[in-house]
């Protein structure tokens, strides 16, 4: 009777699946929209949750270093990451590149609204107006702000700007949505995500750096397997779609 009790028990146990241990996806800000899409399909396919943490590259690659725990990081530009694989915090051969974006000036006046390629000759300053400031994340450790810095500077319209910088681009878009700021520079799924603003002006894909979305496993997770195979579906035809959908482009290749 013990005997068959154990063999039943031990059925029992066999017939009832393991849930999948969660995940924590360190993503940057921009990423926000897509990123709750794409935790509901990883959830449908799989049966495990994923906590995002959403904020700056930069920021996001800082905590990592000092020990944050994570599992994969997703960053809107390659050199934080790079940085991180420098340090040894991502593992290099788990790495893909997921999604790319376009870069856009964004205005709060509807009346702004225009697709047109912005030039050498766009007059930023005067469509600021005397007080107006340039809503822009902070150029010198934001990927968007890093982005936009160098298509401004390409097009010879950087110097001269007064600047509102912000923690992160979805900062930047919150101040040109609330009237804050009359203009920012984000990227085009922001501008998409976001109804109180519209687009003024894309730049062109040559005065910047190519925006692509690089995903990494981390080198401290507990569930790297899980995790390699949460990056690699980053880049299938499901988490593709919705990537598309809220905006993002392809990824490109790394040159």
């Amino acid at each position: 009777m013990i005997s068959m009790l154990r063999a039943t028990l031990f059925l029992m146990c066999l017939a009832v699946p393991a849930k999948a241990a969660d995940l924590t996806v360190f993503a940057a800000a921009s990423l926000g929209d897509a990123m709750a899409d794409l935790a509901l399909a990883w959830d449908s396919e799989t049966g495990q949750s994923l906590t995002l943490v959403l904020a700056g590259s930069s920021t996001l690659a800082r905590q990592i270093d000092a020990g944050a725990p994570a599992d994969v990081y997703v960053s809107a530009n390659a050199a934080w990451m790079d940085w991180l694989s420098q340090r040894g915090r991502i593992n290099p051969e788990q790495r893909l590149d997921v999604a790319a974006n376009r870069l856009v000036l964004v205005a709060h006046d509807p009346a702004a609204r225009s697709e047109a390629e912005i030039t050498a000759h766009t007059d930023i300053q005067k469509a600021l107006g005397p007080d107006g400031r340039l809503a822009v994340a902070l150029p010198d450790a934001v990927p968007a702000g890093i982005y936009a810095k160098a298509a401004l500077s390409d097009l010879g319209l950087w110097d001269g700007l007064r600047l509102a910088p912000t923690d992160n681009v979805r900062a930047a878009l919150a101040l040109v949505a609330l009237g804050e700021a009359p203009l920012g520079v984000v990227y085009a799924t922001d501008a998409l995500a976001e109804p109180r603003v519209v687009v003024a002006g894309v730049f062109p894909a040559t005065s910047h750096p190519p925006i692509r979305y690089p995903a990494a496993v981390v080198t401290e997770s507990t569930e790297a397997e899980t995790a390699g195979d949460f990056v690699d579906w980053l880049t299938r035809d499901v988490a593709q779609g919705i990537l598309a959908r809220n905006g993002f482009l392809q990824a490109m290749p790394t040159p």
